[in-house]
């Protein structure tokens, strides 16, 4: 089987200190996959190798099959990898129209021309309307993004991934220091991520975690504790000793 997103005996040290070790993840095609941990299991790590912000000291990454580990940030994104992050990465000073905007005209190929096409065509402003919608930010697409209530900043982020049509999508802690009033939007946009995506999700909220996979990886000091239905990792006792009893990963 071709997996979606796959890691074989992934390793990262940093000087002495094995931070990855030996991590073999599959991601099935079209999986809602969460990988939860206790605190320092790597997790931010692994998402790291994942995007090429770091490269592995052994071991291979592959997308659909190909091998992709010395592969560029920019190169992994342009084969359809795409992630979100815990802190917010957004233009500040642009709406989410403009930003939106932005990712749609550059994958219809204006590129630097892309506020041309913006007002003028009206498969790119179509493409543009639906992920406003879908991520409910048509009441605030023409305001500054640094203005936005935080839960619509993480929305954007959301919707800036789709925009860009990956087929992997990484989500790193979408629902980090949303308030509970603005929680409910984050869930829903979680939940209604198109089937054709798959999903990678990162995540400290168990309500969250255990509402979206289908399949759970527990993470522990870098390498696979456990993996299975969320049922199945509910039962296990050594989840319930080295994660639920002792808190989130920071």
């Amino acid at each position: 089987m071709t997996f979606a997103l796959e890691t074989v005996n992934l390793q990262k040290r940093f000087g002495g200190l094995a931070v990855t070790r030996d991590l073999s993840l599959q991601v099935r095609q079209g999986a809602r996959h969460a990988l939860i941990g206790p605190n320092g299991a790597g997790k931010t790590t692994v998402i790291n190798l994942l995007t090429g912000v770091l490269h592995p000291n052994a071991g291979q990454i592959l997308l659909d099959g190909e091998d992709i580990t010395q592969k560029s940030v920019h190169a992994r994104v342009g084969k359809g990898l795409s992630r979100t992050f815990q802190i917010n990465q957004l233009y500040p000073d642009l709406s989410p129209l403009q930003t939106i905007g932005l990712a749609v005209s550059q994958r219809y190929g204006h590129g630097g021309d892309w506020w041309r096409g913006l007002g003028g065509n009206s498969e790119i402003n179509g493409d543009i309307g639906e992920h406003l919608a879908r991520f409910h930010l048509l009441d605030v697409m023409n305001e500054r993004t640094a203005t936005l209530p935080y839960g619509k900043q993480r929305l954007l982020e959301i919707a800036l991934a789709i925009a860009t049509q990956p087929r992997v999508l990484l989500l790193d802690e979408p629902a980090a220091g949303v308030p509970e009033s603005e929680r409910h939007d984050i869930l829903a946009a979680v939940a209604s991520l198109p089937r054709d995506v798959t999903v990678l999700l990162i995540e400290h909220d168990m309500d969250l975690v255990f509402s979206f996979a289908d399949t759970i990886s527990v993470l522990v000091n870098g390498g696979m504790l456990t993996e299975g239905s969320p049922d199945e990792v509910a039962r296990d006792p050594r989840v319930k000793a080295v994660y639920l009893g002792e808190g989130a990963d920071a």
